[in-house]
């Protein structure tokens, strides 16, 4: 702990602000934190899903936390804004696994992270509830809260929820969402396809304290932060980003076409 990363953190947390949301292009390596902070970002979130594809591996903790924490204090190191991580389920059975894993992410410089409530990644189907008891999660995320008081770093910890995407009726995600809060989260991160008034309930819900995914078919970013919610995030996205304009590029290339103006693009150092 440092008195500088501190002062990140704190930064992190103001930057919260209903109605004002923080946004955050959500990057997977080094050069693309750079560029996102080069271009005035706040704060750097990372995406598991996307460090993970990066490395050939699932999403789900099929990368370890190892893995996961050597991008995370890279791009700590790179760049001079908050950086906040996604912790996934936190990385271990019990509320003290997690604890450790809050404190091994602490150690990297990163200031931040998501904790999920959900057992089987979206998409797939589950035998069993894929949603983590409410009363584990909470003390899951007791337990991270804790982990960052004991290093003196004030956490912002981001609750993710998936049980709307899961097909919850929105007051059981209402009901999880604030009993995270009281367990010691920050802000909670309802994933799933919302409209406006849903998200305008929910933020009312959780006193403006909502994380939602800004991406096409959900309301546009003026719409969601007129809604109230205090932080926005791509999430998984940025490789569709980055990618998708790489496959048009190969293809034109591929195709003796000319050259393309990015090919300058003048990167960060």
């Amino acid at each position: 702990m440092s008195t500088s990363q501190v002062a990140r953190a704190e930064r992190l947390r103001a930057r919260h602000v209903p109605g004002d949301p923080l946004v955050l292009v959500n990057v997977w390596d080094v050069l693309g934190a750079r560029v996102v902070a080069a271009q005035g970002a706040p704060a750097v979130a990372t995406a598991s899903w996307a460090i993970a594809a990066s490395l050939g591996l699932p999403d789900g903790e099929g990368m370890t936390l190892a893995d996961n924490l050597a991008v995370v204090g890279r791009i700590a190191a790179a760049v001079d804004v908050p950086v906040t991580a996604d912790l996934e389920r936190g990385y271990g059975a019990t509320p003290d696994d997690v604890a450790t894993s809050v404190g091994r992410l602490l150690a990297t410089g990163a200031v931040g992270c998501n904790l999920e409530d959900g057992l089987v990644e979206l998409g797939l189907p589950a035998a069993e509830d894929p949603l983590r008891p409410v009363d584990d999660q909470c003390a899951r995320l007791a337990a991270a809260r804790a982990a960052g008081e004991r290093t003196g770093v004030p956490l912002v910890l981001n609750a993710r929820t998936d049980a709307l995407a899961r097909g919850a009726a929105l007051p059981e995600v209402v009901a999880r969402g604030r009993a995270y809060l009281d367990a010691g989260a920050d802000c909670v991160f309802v994933v799933g396809r919302t409209s406006l008034a849903d998200v305008a309930a929910l933020a009312e819900a959780f006193d403006g304290r909502l994380n939602v995914l800004g991406r096409p078919g959900q309301p546009t970013l003026a719409e969601l932060a007129s809604a109230g919610v205090c932080r926005i995030s791509i999430g998984s996205s940025g490789p569709g980003i980055a990618y998708g304009a790489l496959a048009r590029a190969a293809a034109q290339l591929l195709s003796r076409g000319p050259y393309l103006d990015d090919q300058a693009f003048g990167l960060p150092d």
